[in-house]
């Protein structure tokens, strides 16, 4: 899966929903759509949202990529320890 961490995780700041993309930087120049999500280009849309820093975003991306592999190691511990007990690929994948 090709996740967008940065989206991820600027949801997570100020109950989601809170920002956009600017389409044009301080000098009017057009920024183009494959250079617009990064956070030197954010835009707060929402009365009351605060700007994350980029070190707090950085982290909660962080933790959002680690959570992902525990996840997944989670996942093979599991399947390991079924088959221990006997169980089939084939059953394993039937739970």
């Amino acid at each position: 899966m090709n996740r967008d961490y940065l989206q991820s995780a600027l949801q997570t700041f100020n109950g989601g929903n809170w920002y956009g993309w600017k389409k044009e930087d301080d000098n009017g120049n057009v920024i183009p759509n494959d250079q617009r999500m990064t956070y030197a280009n954010i835009k707060i849309i929402k009365d009351g949202a605060t700007m994350p820093t980029e070190a707090e975003v950085n982290a909660k991306i962080q933790e959002i990529k680690d959570a992902e592999t525990q996840r997944e190691n989670d996942k093979v511990s599991a399947q390991n320890k079924l088959k221990a007990l006997g169980l089939t690929d084939e059953e394993i994948e039937a739970l």
